[in-house]
């Protein structure tokens, strides 16, 4: 049985992410930032979806792992596979040096 308030405070906080990226993306020049906090909400949601149809949770931030996971129950997801892509390397890019 899913842990509804565990899914609701994914949402939330995903929704937290997503608004504040939103809020700021027309008036940045910080896009690698901003593409984080797109990442975090989309790496929030597709844990919430995780947890809502108790598919195996993973404490990982890359979200093809993530859409893989939830490819399980609802394989249409992997529509998302080109935009998880997109948003993976500004996980990484934003918080660490890469050469």
């Amino acid at each position: 049985m899913a842990d509804l308030k565990l899914v609701r405070e994914w949402i939330d906080k995903a929704d937290e992410d997503f608004g504040f990226a939103s809020s700021v993306l027309p008036d940045t020049t910080y896009y690698a930032h901003l593409c984080f906090h797109f990442h975090q909400a989309a790496e929030k949601y597709l844990k919430a979806f995780i947890v809502a149809y108790d598919l195996e949770f993973k404490k990982v931030h890359d979200l093809l792992a993530l859409l893989k996971i939830c490819k399980k129950k609802e394989p249409a997801i992997a529509e998302l596979t080109e935009e998880c892509r997109f948003l993976n390397r500004f996980y990484i890019d934003t918080r660490y040096l890469v050469h």
